[in-house]
């Protein structure tokens, strides 16, 4: 079994400070932590251009990036494996536009992505269709792809370097919002879908249920399907994600992440038999465990213990 923890590691500042709470929580899990041989990873958003649990999606799915491509590159690729839709051409860039909710913040704006919309299907054909007679002279060529996005076909001469709708989410949109001269074309159709859907009747009808108004796109992909590993390497059986840490993690709720952390322990560490595979992750960095030795040398030797603290504060 693998069980992946976003957000199960405490940023730099407090980690040694939570270490011995954690110990108290969540004895079990500890204890995994120090028997357990440690892969660490750097990354960093900056670089990768997608969040770390992203990026381990990636590395498990076999993600060759080309050229100048960061590792966020392939995500439209990865989405479009993991929903099952459909793609002609594997050996063509796949660029994806997610509809999202984007709202003034106090870094300028903020981006809340498709996952947390609950947009329905009809919603989505709505706004396309009222979409439609802007995108014939967009530059684009622009298709539904499903429910929360469309598939575009951008001008040869235009490739950006585009940040992950989920990464956008936790930080701002500013960081990522080029200005370059070659997405001008991009951004105006940007705005226009802004303006065009500000009043648009479905999103007064969500805004009258207590929804987000679907208001604007962020576009992301550009790797081809077939830069993505065979599917073979990854094993039957499909990792188990346990999201529960990552938003205490997010806002350094760390009373929160300690409850939570607790509830984990109780509910599903305490439950296992055996140590599983677990992956976790923090801002910038991914560590994956693995149990340590078993069998007749351990029980001779006694467990192995290791400085657990050290990695999960960034020492390395």
């Amino acid at each position: 079994m693998q069980i992946v923890l976003p957000g199960a590691l405490p940023d730099a500042t407090i980690a040694s400070e939570l270490a011995s709470h954690m110990e108290k929580s969540a004895p079990r899990y500890t204890g995994w932590l120090g028997r357990a041989q440690a892969a660490i990873t750097v990354a960093d958003p900056v670089k990768t251009f997608c969040t770390p649990y992203e990026y381990w999606l990636l590395q498990r799915h076999g993600f060759h990036a080309q050229g100048s491509q960061p590792a966020s590159a392939g995500l439209a690729a990865l989405f479009a494996l993991e929903s099952s839709s459909a793609v002609e051409d594997n050996d063509e860039p796949l660029w994806l536009a997610q509809l999202v909710h984007v709202a003034p913040a106090r870094d300028g704006a903020a981006l809340i992505p498709a996952s947390e919309l609950n947009i329905t299907s009809d919603e989505s054909t709505l706004l396309f269709e009222a979409a439609r007679p802007f995108l014939a002279d967009s530059g684009f060529v622009i298709t539904p792809f499903d429910t929360t996005h469309w598939r575009i076909g951008l001008p040869p001469e235009y490739r950006p370097a585009c940040a992950s709708p989920a990464l956008v989410s936790i930080t701002a949109v500013n960081d990522w919002w080029a200005q370059d001269a070659e997405g001008r074309p991009w951004r105006r159709l940007v705005n226009e879908m802004q303006m065009l859907w500000f009043d648009h009747p479905v999103n007064q009808a969500r805004e009258a249920r207590g929804l987000r108004p679907v208001n604007s796109l962020w576009l992301y992909g550009g790797a081809s399907p077939s830069q993505l590993g065979a599917p073979g390497n990854l094993g039957d059986e499909s990792p188990h994600v346990l999201r529960g840490l990552q938003g205490p993690a997010l806002v350094q709720d760390w009373g929160s992440w300690l409850q939570e952390l607790e509830r984990l322990e109780r509910e599903v560490f305490a439950t296992l038999t055996d140590m599983p595979q677990l992956v976790l992750t923090g801002r910038d960095r991914i560590v994956e465990l693995t149990p340590g030795r078993q069998g007749l040398i351990a029980r001779l030797l006694g467990p192995r213990k290791q400085d657990w603290r050290r990695w999960c504060s960034g020492h390395d």
